[in-house]
C-alpha cells in the first residue's frame, strides 16, 4: 500500500503584508493546511529566482511568493520587480519540465488573513492534484544511490 501524498510547499513571504497577513490568519484562527512552511523576507523582491530553484532541486513540491500588492511595497518598487523576475522565473521552469503551476505569485496585504488562508489552501490542493515533483523523484533516487553500499 502507497503512502499518501504529503506535499513539501515553500512560501516566501514579505514582511510587511504577507508575513502579516499569514499572521492575522493564525491569530484569527483560520484553517490553513499544514503542509507549507514560511520563509519570512524583507521584501518579495528579495526572493532570488535561485532561491525558488533551489528549493525545487531539494524537494519542493511547490514554491509561493508572497508579496505586498503592487503600488503598497514598504520599499516602493520592489514588487514590480518581484513581478518581472517571476514572470521571467515561469517561462524557465517549463524549460526545466516543471509545471508552471507549481510556481505561484501572490499579493497579499497585512489585513487579508482570510486571502492568505484560500489562497494557501488553494494551491496545496492544486500540488496535491499535481503529485510529487518531478525534481524530488531526481533526488530521493540519488539518496537512495549514497545510501547503498559500494560495492568491490
Amino acid at each position: 500500500m502507497s503512502e499518501p501524498f504529503i506535499p513539501k510547499i515553500i512560501v516566501f513571504c514579505c514582511n510587511w503584508c504577507a508575513y502579516a497577513g499569514a499572521d492575522l490568519a493564525g491569530v484569527s484562527r483560520l484553517q490553513i493546511k499544514p503542509h507549507f512552511r514560511i520563509i519570512r523576507t524583507l521584501c518579495s523582491a528579495r526572493v532570488d529566482p535561485e532561491f525558488i530553484m533551489y528549493a525545487f532541486r531539494k524537494g519542493a513540491d511547490g514554491v509561493m511568493v508572497a508579496g505586498c500588492h503592487p503600488g503598497d511595497c514598504h520599499y516602493i518598487g520592489g514588487n514590480y520587480r518581484t513581478r518581472r523576475r517571476m514572470a521571467l522565473l515561469k517561462s524557465m521552469l517549463k524549460q526545466f519540465g516543471l509545471n508552471t503551476d507549481r510556481f505561484r505569485l501572490e499579493w497579499v496585504s497585512a489585513s487579508e488573513g482570510e486571502k492568505f488562508a484560500r489562497v494557501v489552501n488553494d494551491f496545496i490542493d492544486r500540488i496535491v492534484e499535481l503529485g510529487p515533483s518531478p525534481f524530488g523523484k531526481i533526488n530521493n533516487r540519488d539518496r537512495r544511490r549514497k545510501d547503498e553500499p559500494i560495492s568491490g
